[in-house]
């Protein structure tokens, strides 16, 4: 079986044309081949399918083979894949999701190959019940005023302190927590409990923020089923979301990740719009 190993910002996943190939179990294949020591190593699992919707289709999977409902820097290889490997000429790409069809503005190098995308991410989601949140699991949070309803206090401390926390779904669920200084936050160790909190009945992904300037934010990312991850792109729009709702950023910044910088619009029509790299690394067969 054929496989491409890409990234968006170190967001790596194992891509498979599946046009061409014929996968039985995904579940199963994305546990093997995201293993770092005994796979090809990655966040999980990314399938490129024909669609009668769209340009193609993308099912994502992560590390642990769970199905996750979209993939910002996922959907940005994928348009790339299919665009440099000749499955769609389509600028710009239409990529069906689990969060519906996306509209994907590509930008070519010298070479006319795919070098960063622009995806329109569709509006963020802010009712709990559709995140989805259990709200009665959690406290109201008096810190912030009652413009912000959206935002609650989880009923657990972390690092001392009550988190205080914005939900926003972009396809997918996310939780933002807001910090002074993200490298003093042991991400590694509290993700878990985090990430299946009662309160989230399909786990979530949380990110703690750190605001630089009205038109920056640096975050770190604990990604639901993947865990610590380089970069994850709908977790950027959250937190761009997340900060704009608090009054601390504007509503087009830079998210700066461990992997890199994306840039996120959250324009006045409620769309996202999210644009950043996308990297193809190396070619390969597995059995």
């Amino acid at each position: 079986m054929r496989f491409t190993k890409m990234h968006g910002l170190g967001n790596d996943y194992v891509y498979i044309d599946a046009t061409k190939e014929t996968v039985k179990d995904p579940k199963k294949l994305a546990i093997k081949l995201a293993d770092r020591h005994t796979g090809v190593g990655g966040d999980g699992l990314i399938l490129i399918l024909k669609s009668d919707k769209a340009d193609v289709k993308m099912r994502m999977f992560n590390a642990d083979g769970s199905e996750g409902e979209m993939c910002g820097n996922g959907v940005r290889c994928v348009a790339k894949y299919a665009f440099d490997h000749g499955l769609s000429k389509s600028n710009p790409m239409k990529v069906q999701t689990g969060r519906g069809v996306l509209s994907i503005a590509l930008q070519l190098d010298a070479a006319g190959k795919v070098a960063s995308a622009t995806v329109d991410m569709d509006k963020p989601i802010l009712e709990l019940d559709a995140i989805p949140v259990k709200q009665g699991t959690l406290g109201r949070n008096p810190y912030f005023s009652k413009k912000a309803d959206h935002l609650y206090s989880l009923a657990m401390k972390v690092e001392g302190e009550v988190v205080r926390a914005t939900f926003v779904s972009m396809g997918n669920p996310h939780m933002v927590w807001f910090v002074d200084d993200v490298s003093k936050i042991d991400l590694a160790r509290i993700g878990p409990d985090l990430e299946n909190y009662p309160a989230f009945p399909n786990r979530i992904n949380v990110h703690i923020a750190q605001v630089v300037s009205p038109g920056h934010i640096k975050m770190r990312t604990w990604e639901r089923g993947s865990g610590l991850t380089q970069a994850c792109g709908t977790g950027a729009c959250a937190v761009a979301v997340a900060g704009h709702l608090t009054q601390k950023t504007k509503r087009k910044i830079i998210v700066s990740l461990p992997g890199g910088d994306l840039a996120i619009d959250w324009q006045p029509s409620d769309h996202v719009l999210m644009t950043g790299p996308a990297t193809e690394v190396f070619s390969g067969e597995v059995g």
